[in-house]
């Protein structure tokens, strides 16, 4: 996890498109500046990064759908719950499983584990766009390729 530039997800761990469902992990890291002030003392994740976390999740996964040839872009979150505190170090497991894809949206349910336990979740919703550019979508898709080469 680099909190500094959002990138949340260390590792694809199984992607199943017949049943439309992701899995990945990411470990906190010990040292970040976002730690600085969040909170002094007392390092916790923001809980709109932990959003972001499931955000990104979700996204890869309807990627993953469409074959990467557009991108997904949070438009909503309903029902999103931080359940506990998340520090330094801390192993998270994220799933995302897509209810409902069409009409240029997706709506995904996300939630995020630490040691087994629910520390959030959030029923997210997407606008499904065309690449701005040729050379962002190569780069995710090269991103992608990367967390899924990720030992476990």
């Amino acid at each position: 996890m680099l909190l500094e530039y959002f990138q949340m997800i260390d590792r694809i761990t199984e992607v199943n498109l017949d049943e439309k469902f992701m899995r990945a992990t990411s470990t906190v890291p010990d040292q970040s500046t976002v730690f600085e002030g969040h909170f002094p003392g007392h390092p916790l994740v923001p809980g709109v990064l932990m959003i972001e976390t499931m955000a990104q999740c979700s996204g890869i996964l309807i990627m993953h759908t469409i074959d990467f040839t557009r991108i997904p872009l949070l438009a909503g979150v309903k029902e999103g719950k931080l359940r506990d505190f998340v520090g330094p170090r801390t192993e998270l497991e994220i799933k995302a499983d897509i209810e409902h894809e069409g009409s240029g949206f997706a709506v995904t349910r996300a939630e995020i584990r630490a040691g087994g336990k629910r520390v959030a979740n959030a029923q997210l919703t997407f606008t499904i766009m065309s690449f701005p550019t040729p050379e962002l979508q190569t780069l995710i898709k090269g991103q992608v390729a990367d967390m899924k080469r990720q030992p476990a």
